[in-house]
Protein backbone atom coordinates (compact mmCIF):
# COMPACT_ATOMS: atom_id res chain seq x y z
CA UNK A 1 0.00 0.00 0.00
CA UNK A 2 1.74 3.32 -1.11
CA UNK A 3 0.85 6.03 1.21
CA UNK A 4 2.08 9.62 -0.45
CA UNK A 5 2.47 12.28 2.27
CA UNK A 6 4.45 14.68 0.55
CA UNK A 7 2.00 17.28 0.34
CA UNK A 8 -1.44 17.64 0.04
CA UNK A 9 -0.95 18.44 -4.49
CA UNK A 10 -0.97 14.38 -5.01
CA UNK A 11 -4.43 13.59 -4.55
CA UNK A 12 -6.70 12.40 -7.40
CA UNK A 13 -10.28 13.63 -8.48
CA UNK A 14 -12.81 11.58 -6.43
CA UNK A 15 -15.47 9.95 -8.47
CA UNK A 16 -18.43 12.86 -7.92
CA UNK A 17 -15.59 15.11 -8.97
CA UNK A 18 -14.71 13.35 -12.20
CA UNK A 19 -18.59 13.24 -12.93
CA UNK A 20 -18.94 16.75 -12.23
CA UNK A 21 -15.88 17.35 -14.94
CA UNK A 22 -17.14 15.31 -17.39
CA UNK A 23 -20.56 16.99 -17.28
CA UNK A 24 -19.58 20.49 -17.51
CA UNK A 25 -20.95 22.67 -19.69
CA UNK A 26 -17.75 24.31 -21.42
CA UNK A 27 -16.78 27.28 -24.01
CA UNK A 28 -13.62 29.61 -24.54
CA UNK A 29 -12.47 30.94 -21.07
CA UNK A 30 -9.98 33.48 -23.41
CA UNK A 31 -13.45 35.10 -24.89
CA UNK A 32 -14.92 34.50 -21.09
CA UNK A 33 -17.23 32.43 -22.86
CA UNK A 34 -16.82 28.88 -20.44
CA UNK A 35 -19.75 29.11 -18.46
CA UNK A 36 -18.54 26.76 -15.85
CA UNK A 37 -15.33 28.89 -15.09
CA UNK A 38 -17.49 32.01 -14.96
CA UNK A 39 -19.59 30.42 -12.22
CA UNK A 40 -16.62 29.54 -10.05
CA UNK A 41 -15.16 32.73 -10.72
CA UNK A 42 -18.45 34.15 -9.52
CA UNK A 43 -18.86 31.53 -6.20
CA UNK A 44 -15.31 32.28 -5.10
CA UNK A 45 -16.00 36.09 -5.15
CA UNK A 46 -19.33 36.09 -3.24
CA UNK A 47 -17.35 33.71 -0.70
CA UNK A 48 -15.03 36.83 0.32
CA UNK A 49 -17.95 39.86 -0.40
CA UNK A 50 -15.09 40.94 -3.50
CA UNK A 51 -16.66 42.18 -7.06
CA UNK A 52 -14.82 39.58 -8.95
CA UNK A 53 -12.45 36.81 -9.37
CA UNK A 54 -10.33 35.43 -12.02
CA UNK A 55 -9.10 31.49 -12.44
CA UNK A 56 -5.57 30.51 -12.60
CA UNK A 57 -3.60 27.69 -13.81
CA UNK A 58 -1.62 27.58 -10.52
CA UNK A 59 -0.91 29.25 -7.14
CA UNK A 60 2.37 30.75 -8.24
CA UNK A 61 0.69 32.61 -11.24
CA UNK A 62 -2.16 33.69 -9.21
CA UNK A 63 0.27 35.39 -6.62
CA UNK A 64 2.71 36.65 -9.06
CA UNK A 65 -0.32 38.34 -10.68
CA UNK A 66 -1.00 39.61 -7.30
CA UNK A 67 2.35 40.96 -6.91
CA UNK A 68 2.10 43.01 -10.48
CA UNK A 69 -1.31 44.34 -9.76
CA UNK A 70 0.43 46.36 -6.94
CA UNK A 71 3.70 47.33 -7.96
CA UNK A 72 5.93 49.04 -10.21
CA UNK A 73 9.58 47.38 -11.13
CA UNK A 74 11.85 48.99 -8.50
CA UNK A 75 9.25 49.02 -5.75
CA UNK A 76 9.70 47.04 -2.89
CA UNK A 77 7.36 44.09 -0.89
CA UNK A 78 7.52 43.12 2.91
CA UNK A 79 7.30 39.46 3.56
CA UNK A 80 7.88 36.74 6.01
CA UNK A 81 11.42 35.12 5.24
CA UNK A 82 9.73 31.90 4.88
CA UNK A 83 7.04 33.26 2.38
CA UNK A 84 6.19 31.09 -0.23
CA UNK A 85 6.48 34.14 -2.77
CA UNK A 86 10.16 34.47 -2.09
CA UNK A 87 11.27 31.20 -1.02
CA UNK A 88 9.16 28.66 -3.71
CA UNK A 89 8.19 30.84 -6.86
CA UNK A 90 11.14 30.98 -8.80
CA UNK A 91 11.99 34.24 -8.03
CA UNK A 92 9.46 35.44 -10.05
CA UNK A 93 8.85 38.43 -7.75
CA UNK A 94 12.09 40.04 -9.61
CA UNK A 95 11.75 38.58 -12.62
CA UNK A 96 8.16 39.32 -13.30
CA UNK A 97 7.55 42.36 -11.50
CA UNK A 98 11.46 43.97 -10.84
CA UNK A 99 10.26 43.83 -7.17
CA UNK A 100 12.84 43.26 -3.95
CA UNK A 101 11.49 41.80 -0.94
CA UNK A 102 12.12 42.86 2.59
CA UNK A 103 12.32 39.97 4.31
CA UNK A 104 11.20 40.29 8.31
CA UNK A 105 12.43 37.13 10.72
CA UNK A 106 8.34 36.64 12.09
CA UNK A 107 7.56 33.39 14.35
CA UNK A 108 6.52 30.49 11.72
CA UNK A 109 5.67 32.98 8.88
CA UNK A 110 4.15 35.30 10.48
CA UNK A 111 4.63 38.90 11.13
CA UNK A 112 3.31 41.53 13.51
CA UNK A 113 2.15 45.05 12.48
CA UNK A 114 4.86 46.31 14.72
CA UNK A 115 7.72 44.82 12.41
CA UNK A 116 5.95 45.91 8.83
CA UNK A 117 5.73 49.20 10.30
CA UNK A 118 9.20 49.51 10.61
CA UNK A 119 9.89 47.68 7.40
CA UNK A 120 8.30 50.82 5.57
CA UNK A 121 11.06 52.73 3.39
CA UNK A 122 10.32 56.47 4.14
CA UNK A 123 8.46 57.54 0.86
CA UNK A 124 10.45 60.79 0.58
CA UNK A 125 13.81 58.82 0.52
CA UNK A 126 14.99 58.19 -3.04
CA UNK A 127 18.27 55.85 -2.91
CA UNK A 128 15.52 52.85 -1.11
CA UNK A 129 12.95 51.21 -2.91
CA UNK A 130 9.40 52.29 -2.28
CA UNK A 131 7.42 50.02 -0.18
CA UNK A 132 4.31 49.81 -2.00
CA UNK A 133 2.82 46.37 -0.68
CA UNK A 134 2.48 43.65 2.21
CA UNK A 135 2.49 40.05 1.18
CA UNK A 136 1.24 37.55 4.42
CA UNK A 137 0.99 33.23 3.49
CA UNK A 138 -2.28 31.46 5.38
CA UNK A 139 -1.74 29.15 6.02
CA UNK A 140 2.18 29.44 6.80
CA UNK A 141 3.60 26.58 4.73
CA UNK A 142 7.13 26.65 5.67
CA UNK A 143 6.26 27.60 8.80
CA UNK A 144 4.43 24.41 9.61
CA UNK A 145 0.48 25.03 8.78
CA UNK A 146 0.28 27.85 11.46
CA UNK A 147 -3.09 29.63 11.33
CA UNK A 148 -2.48 33.60 11.73
CA UNK A 149 -4.29 35.73 14.05
CA UNK A 150 -7.20 37.18 12.61
CA UNK A 151 -6.86 40.03 15.16
CA UNK A 152 -2.55 40.90 13.93
CA UNK A 153 -4.20 40.74 10.06
CA UNK A 154 -6.49 43.36 10.97
CA UNK A 155 -3.64 45.22 12.75
CA UNK A 156 -1.50 44.85 9.74
CA UNK A 157 -3.91 46.17 7.60
CA UNK A 158 -4.75 49.96 9.29
CA UNK A 159 -1.07 49.99 8.91
CA UNK A 160 -1.63 49.40 5.03
CA UNK A 161 -4.17 51.81 5.19
CA UNK A 162 -2.20 54.77 7.19
CA UNK A 163 1.09 54.62 4.67
CA UNK A 164 -0.90 53.58 1.51
CA UNK A 165 0.44 49.62 0.53
CA UNK A 166 -1.19 47.20 -0.87
CA UNK A 167 -2.53 44.41 0.89
CA UNK A 168 -1.89 40.42 -0.70
CA UNK A 169 -2.70 37.07 0.98
CA UNK A 170 -1.68 34.36 -0.67
CA UNK A 171 -4.36 32.12 0.49
CA UNK A 172 -3.30 28.63 -0.72
CA UNK A 173 -4.44 27.07 2.33
CA UNK A 174 -6.74 29.29 3.45
CA UNK A 175 -9.38 26.92 3.45
CA UNK A 176 -7.51 24.98 6.40
CA UNK A 177 -7.42 28.32 8.69
CA UNK A 178 -10.74 29.09 8.20
CA UNK A 179 -11.90 25.50 8.92
CA UNK A 180 -9.64 25.18 12.05
CA UNK A 181 -10.34 28.64 13.30
CA UNK A 182 -14.01 28.49 12.49
CA UNK A 183 -13.22 32.29 10.65
CA UNK A 184 -15.46 33.51 7.89
CA UNK A 185 -14.01 34.41 4.18
CA UNK A 186 -16.37 37.90 4.16
CA UNK A 187 -14.06 39.03 7.11
CA UNK A 188 -10.99 37.88 4.76
CA UNK A 189 -12.80 40.00 1.94
CA UNK A 190 -13.10 42.98 3.81
CA UNK A 191 -8.90 42.85 5.14
CA UNK A 192 -6.82 41.76 1.64
CA UNK A 193 -7.07 44.00 -1.85
CA UNK A 194 -6.87 40.51 -3.38
CA UNK A 195 -6.43 37.05 -2.00
CA UNK A 196 -5.37 33.74 -3.60
CA UNK A 197 -7.02 30.68 -3.09
CA UNK A 198 -5.99 26.95 -4.33
CA UNK A 199 -8.07 24.47 -5.06
CA UNK A 200 -5.48 21.42 -6.05
CA UNK A 201 -4.44 21.26 -2.48
CA UNK A 202 -6.55 20.80 0.33
CA UNK A 203 -10.22 20.62 -1.48
CA UNK A 204 -8.31 17.82 -3.90
CA UNK A 205 -8.80 19.63 -7.25
CA UNK A 206 -6.29 18.35 -9.99
CA UNK A 207 -5.52 21.90 -11.08
CA UNK A 208 -6.58 25.25 -10.04
CA UNK A 209 -6.25 28.90 -8.30
CA UNK A 210 -8.11 31.84 -7.74
CA UNK A 211 -7.51 35.39 -7.52
CA UNK A 212 -9.87 37.89 -5.90
CA UNK A 213 -10.58 41.44 -5.75
CA UNK A 214 -12.48 44.52 -6.98
CA UNK A 215 -13.45 44.31 -10.93
CA UNK A 216 -10.85 46.95 -11.84
CA UNK A 217 -8.01 44.83 -10.25
CA UNK A 218 -9.34 41.77 -11.54
CA UNK A 219 -9.68 43.23 -15.56
CA UNK A 220 -6.35 44.34 -14.68
CA UNK A 221 -5.12 40.49 -13.93
CA UNK A 222 -6.98 39.33 -17.19
CA UNK A 223 -3.94 40.83 -19.10
CA UNK A 224 -1.30 40.19 -16.75
CA UNK A 225 -2.73 36.23 -16.76
CA UNK A 226 -2.17 36.78 -20.70
CA UNK A 227 1.16 38.15 -20.56
CA UNK A 228 2.23 35.28 -17.96
CA UNK A 229 0.64 32.37 -20.64
CA UNK A 230 -2.05 31.94 -18.32
CA UNK A 231 -5.00 32.06 -20.57
CA UNK A 232 -7.06 28.46 -21.29
CA UNK A 233 -9.58 27.08 -23.43
CA UNK A 234 -12.02 25.28 -22.01
CA UNK A 235 -11.31 25.42 -18.66
CA UNK A 236 -14.63 24.51 -17.35
CA UNK A 237 -13.72 20.73 -17.14
CA UNK A 238 -11.43 22.13 -14.43
CA UNK A 239 -13.37 24.75 -13.01
CA UNK A 240 -15.85 21.86 -12.18
CA UNK A 241 -13.58 20.44 -10.24
CA UNK A 242 -13.18 23.60 -7.89
CA UNK A 243 -16.92 23.90 -7.61
CA UNK A 244 -17.48 20.30 -6.64
CA UNK A 245 -14.74 20.51 -4.58
CA UNK A 246 -16.08 23.77 -2.69
CA UNK A 247 -19.46 22.00 -2.11
CA UNK A 248 -17.95 18.93 -0.83
CA UNK A 249 -14.54 18.97 0.50
CA UNK A 250 -14.61 21.99 2.40
CA UNK A 251 -15.46 21.41 6.29
CA UNK A 252 -14.03 17.32 5.10
CA UNK A 253 -10.62 19.44 6.30
CA UNK A 254 -11.24 18.83 9.82
CA UNK A 255 -10.32 15.28 9.40
CA UNK A 256 -6.96 16.08 7.67
CA UNK A 257 -6.11 18.47 10.92
CA UNK A 258 -7.10 15.60 13.15
CA UNK A 259 -5.13 13.04 11.28
CA UNK A 260 -2.13 15.37 11.61
CA UNK A 261 -2.45 15.69 14.94
CA UNK A 262 -2.27 11.83 15.79
CA UNK A 263 0.46 11.79 13.84
CA UNK A 264 2.49 14.43 15.69
CA UNK A 265 1.19 12.74 19.20
CA UNK A 266 3.02 9.70 17.59
CA UNK A 267 6.10 11.44 16.54
CA UNK A 268 6.59 13.17 19.61
CA UNK A 269 6.90 10.00 21.94
CA UNK A 270 9.39 8.53 19.69
CA UNK A 271 13.47 8.53 21.03
CA UNK A 272 14.54 9.34 17.05
CA UNK A 273 12.55 12.66 16.84
CA UNK A 274 14.31 15.58 17.99
CA UNK A 275 11.33 18.12 17.67
CA UNK A 276 7.81 18.41 16.38
CA UNK A 277 6.63 21.83 15.30
CA UNK A 278 3.19 22.73 16.85
CA UNK A 279 0.45 21.21 14.72
CA UNK A 280 -2.62 23.69 14.13
CA UNK A 281 -3.90 22.06 10.54
CA UNK A 282 -2.74 19.10 7.81
CA UNK A 283 1.06 20.08 8.26
CA UNK A 284 3.92 18.29 10.21
CA UNK A 285 7.52 19.57 10.21
CA UNK A 286 9.42 17.52 12.32
CA UNK A 287 13.38 17.19 12.97
CA UNK A 288 15.24 13.64 13.21
CA UNK A 289 17.58 13.39 16.38
CA UNK A 290 20.84 12.34 14.50
CA UNK A 291 22.65 10.61 17.07
CA UNK A 292 20.43 7.53 16.15
CA UNK A 293 19.98 8.29 12.17
CA UNK A 294 20.36 11.13 9.75
CA UNK A 295 17.02 12.55 8.05
CA UNK A 296 17.93 10.71 4.71
CA UNK A 297 17.87 7.41 6.56
CA UNK A 298 14.47 8.14 8.06
CA UNK A 299 13.62 9.26 4.75
CA UNK A 300 14.58 5.70 3.16
CA UNK A 301 13.68 3.54 5.87
CA UNK A 302 10.04 5.04 5.09
CA UNK A 303 10.46 4.33 1.35
CA UNK A 304 11.12 0.92 2.47
CA UNK A 305 7.71 0.54 3.94
CA UNK A 306 6.28 2.70 0.62
CA UNK A 307 5.53 5.95 2.51
CA UNK A 308 6.54 8.93 0.63
CA UNK A 309 7.58 12.34 2.95
CA UNK A 310 9.51 15.25 2.08
CA UNK A 311 12.88 16.98 3.19
CA UNK A 312 12.65 20.41 3.19
CA UNK A 313 16.19 21.26 4.19
CA UNK A 314 17.77 22.83 7.24
CA UNK A 315 17.36 19.60 8.76
CA UNK A 316 13.42 19.80 8.38
CA UNK A 317 11.28 17.03 7.35
CA UNK A 318 7.18 17.68 6.34
CA UNK A 319 4.49 15.35 6.06
CA UNK A 320 0.84 16.39 4.91
CA UNK A 321 -2.06 14.84 5.01
CA UNK A 322 -4.81 14.83 3.12
CA UNK A 323 -8.09 13.85 1.05
CA UNK A 324 -6.69 10.55 -0.30
CA UNK A 325 -5.06 9.83 3.01
CA UNK A 326 -7.41 7.34 4.56
CA UNK A 327 -8.22 6.00 8.03
CA UNK A 328 -6.04 2.32 6.75
CA UNK A 329 -3.46 4.50 5.61
CA UNK A 330 -3.41 6.52 8.63
CA UNK A 331 -3.19 3.46 11.09
CA UNK A 332 -0.39 1.81 9.08
CA UNK A 333 1.60 4.39 8.86
CA UNK A 334 1.79 4.90 12.95
CA UNK A 335 2.24 1.14 13.21
CA UNK A 336 5.15 2.00 11.05
CA UNK A 337 6.68 5.02 12.42
CA UNK A 338 6.16 3.00 16.03
CA UNK A 339 8.43 0.08 14.72
CA UNK A 340 10.80 1.88 12.75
Amino acid sequence: MLINLISDTVTKPTKGMLEAMMSAEVGDDVFKADPTVNALEEKVAKMFGKEAALFFPSGTMANQTGIKLHTQPGNQLICDKYAHIYNYEGGGVSFNSGVSCKLIDGSRGMITANQVEKAINPPDFYHSPLTSLVCVENTTNKGGGACWDIEELQKIKMVCKKNELAYHLDGARLWNAMVEKKESSIVYGELFDTISVCLSKGLGCPVGSVLVGSKELMHKALRIRKIFGGGMRQAGFLAAAGIYALDHHLERLAEDHKKAREIGEVLSKLTYIKQVEPIETNIIIFEINEEFMTGDTFVEKLKENDVHIIDMGQGKLRIVTHLDYTDVMHEAFLDILRKL
